[in-house]
């Protein structure tokens, strides 16, 4: 992927910064493994705001994700690669030899006419699917399942990998992308590789408009508000939040307040927080 920058032609365009798009291959998504997407805005039943700062946006269709890899010993071969509305990644279309479609994470490096499997006897390849027990230590995956056939879970963002640091009995201990160390039992599936798109981070919106197009509607800042509205408004002029430490407009503590239950059952698979 590269990245597209832009002269300041336009106030728009003074810190824009897009994808050139120059890998995608297919110009049209596979109709059978769209649904329809139908958004919210935010509201819950009642019509009521429960998540601001949602609504408007393009109109976008969900293109259904294989997460399970469950077509086992069967070999497929990568056909196009696609643009998925919904994520950062890219999406790469798999024509399995039995004659199924599907979509996949596209994994950096696979390239079109490029052979893929699962199971456990898959090669330890880039976008080959297999089970924690048979992936050598230091292989870098994503789409990493935590529970046994529920589906890839974890690392599945533009340019993420996890580390296979260590086994031990049916542990495996897996570095997140975020600086977790976690243990996942070693009978969940993984992808060797890493999620392609790697530039992802790099993109800069350079407009409010283009905001819009994504779904996401303004914010507002909590210190420009009234008191009635908000914990950190009211004060005359540009005063400071008046507070010991910042808090959301519900009063609950922000940035960097621990939210995680200290009970959590999963906790004992932690081997060291992210940071």
């Amino acid at each position: 992927m590269a990245i597209r920058l832009y002269r300041a032609y336009t106030p728009g365009t003074r810190n824009r910064a897009v994808s050139t798009f120059g890998e995608l291959t297919g110009d049209k998504p596979c109709k059978s493994l769209l649904k329809s997407h139908n958004t919210s805005a935010g509201r819950n039943s009642r019509g009521v705001i429960t998540c601001r700062h949602k609504g408007g946006g393009h109109k976008k269709r969900y293109r259904l994700i294989d997460f399970k890899r469950n077509i086992r010993g069967i070999d497929g071969t990568i056909a196009t690669i696609e643009y998925d509305p919904n994520r950062n990644s890219r999406i790469a279309l798999v024509k399995y030899g039995n004659g199924i479609k599907r979509y996949i994470l596209h994994p950096r490096s696979l390239e079109i006419g490029s052979v893929i499997s699962s199971g456990e006897n898959a090669p330890i390849n880039v976008g080959n699917s297999l089970p924690l027990y048979n992936i050598p230590l230091g292989a870098a995956v994503h789409n990493i399942e935590m529970i046994p056939n529920r589906g890839g879970q974890l690392v599945r963002a533009a340019g993420t990998y996890g580390q296979v640091v260590a086994k031990e009995g049916n542990l495996v201990t897996i570095k997140l992308p975020s600086g977790e160390v976690r243990m996942i039992r070693n009978s969940c599936y993984a992808t060797i590789g890493q999620v392609g798109n790697i530039d992802a981070s790099n993109i800069s919106i350079g407009k409010a408009g283009r905001s819009r197009w994504l779904g996401k509607r303004p914010q507002v800042r909590g210190v420009a508000m009234n008191p009635v509205d908000h914990p950190h408004g009211g004060g005359e002029g540009r005063s400071p939040i008046g507070r010991p430490r910042p808090v959301t407009p519900w009063g609950k503590a922000a940035l960097g307040m621990k939210t995680r239950k200290k009970t959590k059952s999963s906790n004992k698979f932690i081997v060291r927080r992210r940071k």
